[in-house]
């Protein structure tokens, strides 16, 4: 296994001194810069697993670095740092979030081995994830992704699943899975959702996709766990939600495989973006007559996460990872967390958080009610063979 690369920006030589050394005690090859000219020229040598970002940096700050990232669609795990206040810390992450960034979490300054190790996961202790390039991936460089390039994908089936587990918070048991689609372009690297998803709604391939995605992850599902009280939890864009077969075709992938509707959940995105609010209405309502489980994705993140709550018939809540990742060192946003659990069990509502990346976190949202988890800390995205692997040795170690 090749080592895991950090790479950190910060205007303070002594203090990106020290993360250097901290990040290879942890087994990570590391390389700090003092300024965005030398940090984007190390990018554009080689690609870094992790990237470590002060906030406070002059001339380009870096919340503007992190802009900046997005638009080179950079898919490294980041790290905030910053000896700010932690609700300033908590908006440069949701704002890294909403440029479609993968946020490993802040750190509060000074910077503490065990803070760094609980970002860098499982790198930290020279272990590889069973989906090797889940956090790795080296995205193909000055080739777009069009409509055309995107049927090729769908034509040639190189859409892949990854398997991410959720478990019950009380007992720690397996409850199920979360299938996510990765594009595994032209057979070489990855290629992220956040990248290739707006281009399937644009273009209108996204049904396509969603009855590719869905028939494959279903099938695996029925084969994998026959009988089983597992559920299944697929995506899917708001903007499909103007099909008026959806529902049917759905029903008919379950009856082929085996699978009861009941088993699984439909994670709606982008909910405010409906484009027919009755059709959407009507075709969700069908979703829960037919037996299929919905659930409203990142809840509390946008202004009309209530009024979707009230509005449509969810049977699920999801605590937005952003808030879940900061709960260590925010109360804010442990305050938020128990909110959402007391507002979604009034409702009677399944509770699930996701972005669990360590124990503290995870114990809290156990004392708080919170009723399943998913994260790092319990397992990272895998393939569907280890996944029914994986299912077999938690249940053992947990029994």
């Amino acid at each position: 296994m090749s080592t895991r690369r950090m790479l950190i920006l910060d205007d303070d030589p002594a203090v990106g001194q020290t993360i250097q050394w901290i990040a290879e005690g942890l087994g990570l090859e590391a390389e700090f810069v003092t300024n965005a000219q030398d940090f984007f020229a190390g990018l554009d040598r080689r690609c870094a697993d992790f990237i470590t970002v002060d906030l406070a940096m002059p001339n380009l700050d870096g919340v503007e670095v992190m802009r900046l990232l997005a638009e080179r669609k950079c898919a490294s795990r980041i790290i905030i740092s910053s000896g700010m206040g932690n609700r300033v810390l908590a908006a440069a992450e949701r704002s890294a979030a909403e440029h479609g960034l993968d946020i490993a979490g802040v750190i509060a300054k000074p910077i503490s081995k065990a803070a760094l190790r609980s970002m860098v996961g499982e790198a930290s202790e020279g272990k590889e994830s069973v989906w090797a390039d889940e956090t790795a991936y080296e995205f193909i460089q000055n080739e777009a992704i069009d409509q055309a390039s995107l049927q090729g994908g769908l034509d040639r089936h190189e859409f892949e699943l990854a398997y991410q587990p959720k478990v019950d918070c009380r007992s720690g048991v397996p409850a199920g899975f979360e299938a996510l689609a990765r594009w595994r372009r032209h057979g070489d690297g990855l290629v992220m959702p956040v990248h290739f998803i707006p281009v399937a709604e644009e273009t209108g391939l996204i049904e396509a996709f969603t009855a590719q995605v869905f028939g494959k992850s279903i099938a695996w599902f029925g084969r994998s766990f026959p009988d089983s009280g597992l559920k299944l939890s697929l995506n899917l864009s708001a903007k499909s939600l103007v099909d008026i077969q959806l529902v049917d075709r759905l029903s008919s992938v379950c009856t082929e495989f085996q699978v009861a509707p009941e088993r699984i959940v439909i994670e709606l995105t982008e909910t405010s973006a409906m484009v027919d609010p009755v059709l959407s209405l009507d075709l969700m309502t069908r979703f829960r007559v037919k037996g299929f489980q919905l659930s409203i994705d990142d809840f509390g993140t946008g202004y009309s996460s209530m009024v979707q709550l009230v509005r449509l018939p969810f049977s699920e809540i999801k605590v937005d990872k952003s808030f879940v990742m900061n709960a260590r060192q925010s109360q804010e946003s442990r305050s938020v967390i128990k909110s959402i659990i007391d507002l979604g069990h009034s409702l009677g509502l399944v509770v699930t958080a996701e972005g669990v990346e360590d124990a503290e976190t995870f114990d809290y949202l156990k004392s708080q009610g919170c009723d399943y988890a998913q994260g790092y800390f319990i397992a990272r995205p895998m393939t569907g063979e280890t996944a029914r692997k994986w299912v077999s040795e938690r249940n053992a170690a947990v029994s």
